[in-house]
């Protein structure tokens, strides 16, 4: 549950690098945002697949019907799975708003990856929620290909690909934040 939690809180902290280094005015909402609303909406899902699997463990250790248990499981992952196509939405339009600005970068294949490792992670977060809504036990649950094909590969795919391509090697060292970009984000007085 929590392992490709962290990784798409790496991608959101990529993304919201690249905004600056690429261009504002290619994005939709300033990085601080994104970075505040999906790392919040990950923490709330988490919170609440938690809980749903503790309640699975303790209606299942009394022989109690779990089904409530694993809709609280269903909900957080159902958020999980809104505010993640959001994210694949807005990071798609940025990408492809901002794609002259990547080829001068240099950042083509970087962003390319980045992309990917993107909709695996939304993969295997879809995969989960239909697995959960098939059921306890349910086919998708207790089929060991399935679990390997788009549980496993996806996180380990997209791990191995920022492993080769770290978005610190590409994005970090060299972000530069304009005085332009300073203004922008700079907190404001009321």
């Amino acid at each position: 549950v929590t392992a490709p939690v962290f990784l798409a809180a790496g991608i959101y902290t990529v993304l919201s690098a690249l905004i600056p280094r690429l261009g504002s005015r290619y994005a939709f909402l300033p990085p601080k945002v994104i970075l505040a609303f999906f790392i919040t909406s990950d923490v709330i899902s988490t919170v609440v697949q938690v809980a749903g699997a503790a309640l699975i463990g303790v209606r299942s250790s009394r022989r109690q019907d779990p089904t409530t248990a694993n809709n609280i499981l269903l909900g957080g992952l159902a958020y999980q799975v809104f505010a993640m196509g959001v994210f694949v939405i807005l990071t798609a339009t940025f990408l492809v708003r901002a794609r002259r600005a990547i080829k001068d970068a240099g950042l083509t294949v970087f962003c390319a990856v980045f992309a990917v490792v993107t909709l695996l992670v939304y993969l295997r977060t879809t995969f989960r929620l239909a697995e959960t809504a098939d059921g306890l036990y349910g086919k998708l649950q207790t089929n060991e290909v399935y679990f390997a094909c788009l549980e496993f590969a996806p996180i380990a795919l997209a791990v191995l690909l920022f492993a080769v391509w770290h978005p610190g090697r590409c994005v970090g060292s060299r972000m530069r934040v304009t005085d332009e970009e300073k203004r922008r984000y700079a907190p404001t007085a009321f």
